[in-house]
């Protein structure tokens, strides 16, 4: 019988288990890993494994397993409990440099808050990416769900994003209409997170998530990052807006230059000693 440390964290309520690999080997199979620790039932429960990992050109790096033992390119709740983890432990001050599957990011820990240097936004179907002319904006193009057709918008940051405006997203049936869209290979061939969003004035937005991989989750930070930036290039908000998530609030702000900051909390759940 092997045994693994971990610590769970959340932030916004995604939560997350963590393995320090500077402590820890990191798993042979964390796919099939991430599958055990995560089942709510059998497991220990959560929206993803998250891997600490010393970096190859930076000081650290996360590889991040979904429920489903795909791997992520990147999570931004997750990365800002990484950025707690390490922090506290004493391996970084307050700026982190990290290398994740969607390039290399700054954490910034700043009065117990995270501040994430989420890069430029992607807007074009090349790089989402989408089926259909790859230098063409994905912006304003239908979406067929059921009966029903629906505008949605795309965006990459770092990992794909659909994002569909709403009237009232609290009444959207989201366990039968987001499973179709994250699926929709013939659109998204790397699949898609989905987001249907309420815009309620022009610096605050609802949303709820439909998580490539995971399903329902009460956060998702990169797509808290997409929503702004389509709501805004949308002429819906502007550039800073406060997302409003089940789980808890975000701070997006989506400069000229296309770059994306994102700031939320990150917080501790429990640590304990996994044996399976």
């Amino acid at each position: 019988m092997s045994r693994l440390a971990f610590t769970k964290l959340h932030g916004c309520g995604n939560d997350f288990i963590l393995v320090d690999a500077f402590e820890t080997p990191p798993p042979a199979d964390a796919a099939t890993l991430a599958r055990q620790l995560t089942d709510r039932h059998f497991g220990i429960g959560g929206d993803g494994l998250i891997l600490v990992l010393p970096g190859d050109r930076l000081r650290f790096k996360m590889r991040m397993f979904n429920p489903d033992g795909s791997e992520a390119e990147m999570c931004g709740n997750g990365i800002r409990c990484f950025a707690r983890l390490v922090h506290e432990r004493g391996y970084a001050d307050s700026e982190i440099p990290v290398e994740t599957g969607a390039g290399d990011l700054t954490l910034l820990i700043e009065e117990g808050l995270v501040r994430v240097d989420m890069g430029v936004a992607r807007l074009l179907k090349g790089e989402i990416p989408m089926t259909g002319p790859p230098e063409e904006p994905a912006q304003r193009f239908q979406l067929r769900i059921g009966e029903r057709t629906v505008e949605a918008t795309a965006v990459n940051m770092g990992n794909p994003h659909c994002v569909i405006p709403m009237e009232a997203v609290d009444d959207i049936p989201l366990a039968e209409w987001g499973p179709p869209i994250e699926g929709n290979t013939a659109l998204f061939p790397e699949r898609t997170n989905v987001h249907f969003v309420q815009v309620l004035n022009p610096t605050e937005i609802k949303q709820r998530t439909w998580e490539r991989g995971a399903g329902a989750t009460l956060a998702c930070g990169t797509g808290a990052c997409a929503s702004a930036v389509a709501c805004h290039n949308l002429g819906l908000t502007e550039r800073a807006v406060t997302v409003h998530l089940p789980g808890g609030d975000l701070r997006i702000e989506y400069e000229e230059s296309g770059r994306v900051w994102m700031i939320g909390p990150a917080e501790y759940v429990f640590e304990g000693v996994w044996e399976g």
